[in-house]
């Protein structure tokens, strides 16, 4: 007999954040699924700083398991390390935001 438990120990990351590179302008999107709903204290950083939604931060989330960042219009500067919080799971990647070369 197997007992699943749902508490926040028990959930782990089944899909982890991935690096990603886009160009300046273009939207970035990273992806994190747990393995069962209900972890409390989510939260989205980029190098370090919290995130929270906007018109230009998307945070959301699917049956609780699937939490999705999209980071909208992004510029060169905002490259860095995205890090994904779910109580005390944790995934990283890194965004490299690539510049367009103009060729004369």
């Amino acid at each position: 007999l197997l007992l699943l438990c749902c508490t926040e120990e028990a959930a782990v990351i089944v899909s982890g954040l991935k690096n990603t590179d886009v160009f300046v302008g273009e939207s970035a999107t990273f992806t994190c699924e747990l393995s069962h709903p209900g972890v409390k204290n989510v939260q989205w950083w980029l190098d370090g700083s919290p995130l929270h939604n906007n018109l230009v931060t998307e945070i959301s989330e699917q049956n609780g398991m699937i939490h999705t960042l999209t980071l909208n219009d992004v510029a060169c500067h905002d490259s860095g390390t995205v890090t994904f919080r779910a109580g005390s799971l944790i995934s990283s990647a890194k965004l490299l935001v690539k510049g367009i070369l103009l060729l004369e």
